[in-house]
């Protein structure tokens, strides 16, 4: 499995912001205050963690075209769940303004990469975002984009995502598989792909985006799963935490 290239991640973040707004735009006040697919949170909740994300990103590009780097959050996860629950409440059109911000700032950020010679930082600069580069916070985004846009419940659902962003989770994900267990993921009509390296070997098949949704913790649209062990059909395995990018502030 491989990443998109800079320019390919450059058009999906495009994509993305463009499939979010779009949504964002048709919600109403009411629509704001209905559950998202998230426990506990409304859509106005994923909608300020959307805007959050995205001024974040935003901020981590700004630092690193001066060569330096910042905290995702101010105030690390308390500060993250902070805002979120400020701004939730919020209503549609407040929501849509914001978001539209964040994302038009985020996005001209990531824009100045995409030529040689240009005054922003190189896919490469550093940032402080898993202590990686510009490139992975792009790919950040792009799973923040995609992944709450489905959590909306709008019609965005994890059946539509393409067979590149659902790979990529398979890699970004596999650390969410127990140290004892390795998965087999058997997407249908396409190869296998293996994650994690214990000796309890489990066969996960069916749709591609279904394995997708269901290690990214959300619940697979469309029926397919099944798991397997030396041949018998057995219950999907538990995995891990989701592995998280914000360090936690005591």
């Amino acid at each position: 499995m491989t990443a998109p290239a800079p320019d390919a991640l450059l058009a999906e973040l495009h994509k993305a912001a463009a499939a979010v707004t779009s949504t964002a735009a048709k919600l109403a006040d009411e629509d704001v205050l209905a559950p998202s697919a998230l426990p506990g949170w409304t859509r106005g909740h994923v909608l300020a963690h959307l805007t959050g994300i995205s001024n974040a990103m935003a901020r981590q590009l700004e630092y690193a075209a001066r060569g330096e780097t910042v905290d995702l959050y101010d105030g690390g996860q308390e500060g993250r769940n902070k805002a979120i629950g400020m701004a939730a409440g919020h209503d549609a059109a407040t929501h849509q303004a914001d978001l539209q911000a964040a994302l038009d700032r985020a996005l001209a950020a990531f824009d100045t990469l995409e030529y040689p010679g240009s005054v922003g930082p190189g896919w490469q600069a550093p940032i402080s975002y898993r202590g990686g580069v510009v490139f992975d916070g792009g790919l950040a985004l792009w799973r923040e984009l995609v992944i709450h846009a489905s959590d909306l419940g709008t019609g965005l659902g994890p059946e539509t995502w393409s067979r590149q962003f659902c790979e990529h989770l398979f890699d970004f994900l596999s650390p969410r598989v127990p140290p004892a267990d390795r998965l087999v993921l058997q997407p249908l009509g396409l190869p296998p792909v293996s994650i994690g390296s214990g000796g309890r070997s489990t066969v996960v098949s069916g749709m591609i985006t279904d394995i997708a949704a269901w290690l990214a913790g959300r619940e697979p649209s469309l029926g397919s799963l099944r798991a397997s062990a030396a041949a018998d059909g057995v219950d999907l395995p538990e995995l891990l935490p989701w592995p998280s990018g914000v360090p936690t502030v005591s």
